[in-house]
């Protein structure tokens, strides 16, 4: 009976995974405040005492207008605004700025530095993600099927059932470790030349890129070591100086379409699984082998001789 098999499952699997689901997040929250708490204290104290300093060195100022100031360059940084610099700093919406964005919003990466801020903006976003996410899980769908298909043909090359089973595996081994290599081993040595990221920040972006968790706190082009503001201007003969831009800018710009390059990666190895809705082909079985080759068929009568 359906009521049996609803309860045969919640007993069997959901309650020990909800156990372990909880368990496991109980156990991440624990060792990330362990990690991590004491960093934000000494952060906290140490923007405290360097407004204290500030304040002292600057008597015309007083706290509140500090406060007042200190606002208005968060509210900037909410924006996507860099309160570094001046205004020749490169846009934040330019076109590669907004390919960049739009590649976020339909991956689900969402690095939370760049958002729309005019309400147009916003409705906009709002749908575009609503066509442009399930295309995307479409697209990496067919993806997977392709590479699905090229393995097919790998295994009718080979006679033998056990042969092709392992060329199967050395094969996805194969795909796997050069794709490993390509979007999680070489783009952190790359940040490290061009954002002066160590190697563990890198890989760090890498995978949280790639994952679509997308926190946000390291994104290419948004330097925190190397000021753009302060670095070198790359200006060719007779260019204004009004279209000067930084050279780690120029650098980081061609970065912009790692991300969404290698988020569809796994995709090619580890093809969605089809969600169809369990037939009745177990169940209601013909006599004849090629008779289902027509299906789908009604379903036969109570009396009839299919078994």
């Amino acid at each position: 009976m359906p009521s049996a098999g609803l309860c045969s499952c919640w007993g069997g699997w959901v309650l020990p995974l909800l156990l372990v689901y909880v368990c496991y997040l109980l156990l991440g929250a624990t060792i990330f405040q362990l990690l991590e708490r004491q960093a934000e204290a000494q952060s906290r104290y140490h923007f405290q005492l360097e407004k204290l300093r500030f304040l002292e060195n600057y008597t015309c100022l007083d706290q509140w207008a500090l406060e007042q100031f200190v606002q208005v360059i968060m509210e900037a940084w909410v924006k996507g605004v860099n309160p570094k610099g001046n205004s020749t700093n490169p846009s934040n919406w330019d076109f590669g700025s907004s390919f960049f964005f739009a590649g976020t919003v339909v991956t689900t990466i969402g690095y939370g530095n760049l958002a729309p801020s005019t309400e147009a903006g916003q409705v906009f976003c709002v749908f575009y993600a609503l066509l442009g996410i399930p295309l995307n899980v479409i697209f990496l769908n067919h993806l997977g099927t392709g590479l699905r298909a090229y393995l097919a043909t790998a295994e009718r090359w080979e006679d033998q059932p056990r042969r092709s089973q392992v060329l199967q595996v050395l094969g996805l081994a194969l795909f796997l470790s050069l794709g490993t290599l390509v979007i999680l081993i070489f783009p952190p040595m790359v940040f490290s030349h061009v954002e002066g990221w160590s190697f563990s920040e890198g890989f760090y972006f890498a995978f949280i890129t790639l994952s679509t968790i997308g926190f946000g706190d390291y994104v290419v082009g948004e330097n925190k070591t190397v000021t753009l503001s302060r670095e070198p201007f790359q200006t060719p003969p007779g260019k204004p100086e009004s279209q000067q831009i930084p050279v780690s800018f120029q650098k980081v710009r061609s970065m912009n379409i790692w991300p969404l390059s290698g988020i569809h990666y796994p995709g090619l190895a580890f093809p969605l699984p089809n969600c169809n809705i369990p037939d009745q082909k177990e169940k209601f079985r013909p006599l004849h082998p090629e008779a289902w080759k027509l299906w789908p068929l009604p379903l036969p009568p109570s009396n009839s001789k299919w078994v």
